[in-house]
């Protein structure tokens, strides 16, 4: 269910792009349970002067190679498990020479109710019950 937008500065190749989505989501599914198959994500690039960030926002010193990393998905999760994501994306993000300063996550928690994943219909809310 959760859905990931992934904002880098242009210049990467293809294939880092896909193994910037790949170490996500087998963060994902390694530490909050996401099943393998539930995979949506969007991966942008900008121009530099398109992704606006604060240098040395709390301390901590970034780069133009930052990696800013927003996902969307049901709310529940417990303040550890939420921490162990954020550990756990930020060394997966080190195999890919991406520097732990340089890992911007932001998570937004929804009802599941918000979710639809196609037919028009409220994924993951019970059916409506037909009236006579």
């Amino acid at each position: 269910m959760p859905l990931v937008r992934i904002d880098i500065v242009k210049g990467r190749t293809a294939a880092q792009r896909r193994s910037l989505g790949e170490a996500v989501h087998r963060a994902l599914v390694d530490t909050l349970g996401v099943p393998a198959q539930d995979r949506f994500q969007v991966i942008a690039e900008h121009e530099a002067n398109e992704l606006v960030y604060d240098r040395s926002y709390l301390g901590i010193k970034r780069t133009d190679a930052v990696v800013i990393i927003q996902i969307t998905l049901s709310s529940g999760r417990t303040l550890e498990q939420k921490r162990r994501l954020y550990r756990r994306i930020t060394e997966n993000l080190a195999y890919l020479d991406v520097r732990p300063e340089d890992v911007w996550i932001n998570l937004v928690e929804t009802a599941r109710e918000n979710w639809s994943f196609g037919l028009g219909e409220a994924s993951y809310a019970p059916a409506e019950k037909a009236t006579a």
